[in-house]
């Protein structure tokens, strides 16, 4: 059975999803499109897919059977309402939503609508490599993990469309989602540091220190810089009781000649992480067939959401921030733990 999908957003990663729908997976066929640029969206539509003037007319179509949402961030509020109150399961592009206020909103509907229907596009938990350190530290075998080390490099960011504020807006979700779900715990406090500047950043704060104090007292070190110029770096190490456990190098072969040992840096993101976005994509179909979803869901955006939001004001304040969520609701009692199996 076919998955019929609607795409909301047809920028650079709306197109890549489009692209990962019609042309990578099976089991889906993506319906229709919607942009605010309808030019855009009907140049990148498939065949046969229907251009909608407005995201909510594709939400309510009867074609559409679940959607797929990729526009800018203050715009997922009102989609993802729509999409629950369709009954639609839905994938979301990170953020969530832009506000705490509006990630609470959404987990009331969700909750009123009586079962899950969000997944968020926090695709590190989808990654092969991810996966397996996930496995080492739930197996218990290292004892007590204490710290855990996340580094997010990127070569450069667009001069004018990366602000200050997206190291820890933008790209910092991905390192406390995927913190929060490696050690099975919540954020309770956020530190910013910001060092030297880097002379390729111009007016950004670049690089950036995170400390992100958990629920249980283990403490995670994020290092984001977004001008390395080396390539796209992610790592990550976990340091426990009994020893310590990191992700592998990417890729994995490694050169030895004469110039010395080397191994090649993954160019962007789309590199690094482009089985992850396709076996993301198809859990979540899986999942949509049956009318639910899986993965990271409504209560982990609104994580995310909290620890950007605390983030930001370390960074302007230097203090420490606290982080107060609401109680979790019992529909999302295993959403940290998904993923993993």
């Amino acid at each position: 059975m076919t998955l019929k999908v609607g795409v909301i957003g047809t920028g650079m990663i709306g197109q890549d999803h489009i692209r990962r729908l019609t042309k990578v997976l099976s089991g889906v066929d993506v319906v229709a499109v919607n942009d605010i640029d309808v030019k855009r969206a009907a140049s990148v539509a498939p065949g046969g897919a229907v251009v909608f003037e407005t995201a909510g007319d594709l939400i309510r179509s009867e074609t559409v059977e679940a959607v797929v949402i990729c526009s800018w961030g203050p715009a997922h509020e009102a989609q993802l309402l729509d999409c629950i109150a369709a009954g639609k399961p839905v994938f979301c592009e990170k953020p969530l939503v832009t506000t705490a206020a509006a990630a609470r909103r959404v987990i009331e509907a969700e909750v009123a609508f009586g079962r899950r229907l969000i997944q968020v596009g926090f695709m590190r938990r989808f990654d092969g490599d991810y996966r397996r350190l996930k496995a080492v530290i739930d197996s218990g075998s290292l004892g007590t993990p204490l710290t855990y080390r996340s580094v997010h490099r990127n070569a450069s960011v667009p001069a004018g469309l990366y602000t200050s504020d997206m190291p820890l807006n933008d790209t910092l979700v991905h390192d406390a989602d995927i913190s929060r779900w490696l050690l099975s715990d919540e954020v309770k406090g956020v530190e910013v540091r910001l060092p030297r500047r880097s002379s390729r950043g111009g007016d950004l704060r670049d690089p950036t220190l995170v400390l992100l104090h958990l629920a249980s007292g283990a403490l995670v070190d994020v290092e984001i810089s977004v001008n390395i110029a080396y390539g796209y770096d992610i790592r990550g190490e976990v340091s426990c009781e009994n020893g310590v456990a990191s992700l592998p190098e990417r890729p994995s072969a490694v050169i030895r000649d004469q110039h010395g040992v080397r191994q090649r840096v993954p160019e962007d993101w789309r590199e690094r992480f482009i089985d992850a976005y396709d076996q993301e994509f198809r859990e979540w179909i899986a999942a949509a067939g049956q009318g639910t979803t899986t993965g990271p869901s409504t209560w982990d955006g609104y994580a995310a959401t909290l620890v950007a939001d605390a983030a930001l004001r370390a960074a302007e304040t230097g203090a420490f921030q606290p982080i107060t969520m609401v109680a979790k609701p019992g529909l999302y009692d295993t959403a940290i733990a998904q993923a993993a199996e």
